[in-house]
Parts: structure tokens; sequence; C-alpha cells
């Protein structure tokens, strides 16, 4: 079971939330899905674009910038929370005239076409971010385009973990054609527990693409940081 399910949709309800709250009748329910899309997309290019031109010596990578998005929909307000890396991002948003933070409400309401609804956006800086999937994944990626070898790569991301603490296992697992080999496999590290099939148990997951010169990677991380 643990092999074939998806841990975040194996847990909703019980330690795992789901990363959008809203209602709709089934008619409604792609449009729900659809808008959903183009919200995500529509502000991380906008962040990765300034955070990209202005103020490229502060952080180490374009990639880890924004870890996820929540989206809370009401009658007439959509709130969007971006979970993120970067400390300096609320400053950096309110500069500027009009601010950015104004322009990117501005680009967000173009790309899905509403007048209805009042756009909220909230930024909360994660302390400690390589606890996160999603960024370890981006640093995994990052490591594979400089040619790095994949074991190192994949070690040296558990340190970075394990530096941080707060975290009793990890299981990182890269499959494609790994260094250019003609057929492909599959390789993967661990350290400490990992209890997929134990559903109190909190496990932070991501799949993750990866294009290189000789084809697709997919990453993927199972973060275990402990029991309900």
């Amino acid at each position: 079971m643990g092999q074939k399910i998806n841990p975040l949709g194996l847990r909703l309800g019980t330690t795992q939330k789901h990363h959008s709250l809203w209602f709709a009748e089934p008619k409604n329910y792609s449009k729900g899905l659809q808008e959903d899309q183009k919200i995500r997309d529509c502000i991380k290019n906008f962040v990765r674009d300034c955070v990209k031109k202005n103020v490229k010596k502060t952080i180490p990578s374009d990639e880890t910038i924004i870890s996820r998005l929540e989206i809370q929909k009401s009658i007439d307000v959509i709130k969007v929370v971006i979970y993120t890396s970067f400390p300096d991002l609320p400053k950096f948003l309110r500069k500027g005239k009009p601010q950015r933070i104004k322009e990117l409400q501005t680009n967000v309401e173009k790309e899905f076409h509403s007048v209805n609804y009042k756009l909220n956006i909230a930024i909360t800086i994660i302390k400690n971010p390589y606890g996160q999937p999603t960024i370890l994944a981006e640093y995994i990626a990052k490591q594979l385009k400089e040619r790095v070898a994949f074991r190192k790569a994949m070690k040296t991301a558990i340190e970075l973990l394990i530096a941080e603490g707060n975290t009793k296992g990890i299981q990182i697992q890269i499959a494609g054609r790994i260094d250019g080999k003609e057929i492909a496999r599959v390789e993967w590290i661990r350290e400490g527990r990992v209890p997929l099939q134990t559903i109190r148990a909190k496990i932070n997951y991501c799949s993750y693409t990866v294009r290189m010169v000789y084809g697709v990677l997919g990453i993927k991380i199972w973060i275990f940081s402990g029991e309900e």
C-alpha cells in the first residue's frame, strides 16, 4: 500500500490537510481546479522573475523561493498563503511604486478573468527550509544539472535536512536515465524510519521532474517528522 498510494492523499483528514480549501457544484469543479492552477502558476512566475531581476546575489538558487501555495476561497474573497524560504520576500513585494504585491494581485485577477473576487495575499516564512521536500528536490535537481554525482547529491540533501533537526527519517528516490545511461533505472537512499503504511505518521512528500540533456528524471522525497 505504501508504494501505490500518494502519502498526502492517504492522510487527508488525519495528519494532512488540503492545499486548496473551497466548495463547488460538480459541474463547476473542473473550472475551480483550472483556476487554482492559473493562480499558482501566475504567482510563482511573477515572484521568481522579480527576485531574479532585482536580488540575484541574495539567494543561492532561483528555484527555492516558494515552497508551496495554499488557496482558500469564500463567496467573494480568495486568500492565497505563500510559504517561502526567502526571508526578505515580504519587504521586497512591498517596495516600488506601485507596490509589487498590488501588481501581483492585478496580474492574478487578470489571469482568471474575475472581477467578483477580492484577492488577499499572505506570506509565511519557513524557518527550516530544507525540511520541505519541494525545496530539497529542487536542490537535488540543481546539483544534477551541474553534473554532480547523483549519490553525492542525495547524501548532501540528507545532511542538510539532518542539520536542521526535527526529522526522524527521509527517503529519496531518483528514476530515469541516471548519468545518461542507456537503460533507465531507479536509485534510492533512506536514512532513519519512513513508515509509509502508518496513517498517523506525518509524512511530507513531493514528486519533482527535472529535464536533463539526456532525458527526464523523476525525483521523489518522503520526510518523516513524527507520529500523532
